[in-house]
């Protein structure tokens, strides 16, 4: 049997090609400013959470954009999960999983992102 790490997942990056355009879709998003900017790593502070955007090709990176690993946030109700999905490329529609309403979109840079609210 495993013994169970104590630990904690405070943050978490998402990779970006144009950090001024994805600090705009995020400062949309979440509806507050970029807490860090810097035109290699911002980040946003949610509620705790440091939402990263890094800019892989200011340091020569190689990345292939998916959707194997995304983030998911979480809105208060439908109504404002709605909204935040007007205007936005749709990859995974509006759908009643358990006790959440779950949907996905494409950000400004290509990534997937996940967005959710109670049922």
């Amino acid at each position: 049997m495993l013994r169970k790490m104590n630990c904690k997942i405070t943050s978490l990056y998402i990779c970006v090609k144009d950090m001024g355009r994805a600090v705009m879709f995020y400062e949309n998003l979440f509806e507050q400013s970029v807490t860090e900017r810097d035109d290699t790593y911002s980040v946003f502070d949610v509620n705790g959470f440091r939402f990263g955007l890094f800019a892989y090709m200011t340091m020569n990176e190689e990345h292939i954009f998916g959707s194997n690993c995304l983030p998911s946030i979480s809105f208060e109700n439908i109504d404002v999960l709605k909204a935040k999905l007007e205007g936005k490329e749709i990859c995974f529609p509006l759908t009643k999983i358990r006790g959440n309403w779950v949907a996905e979109f494409v950000d400004s840079e290509g990534n997937h992102v996940e967005v959710t609210a109670p049922v």
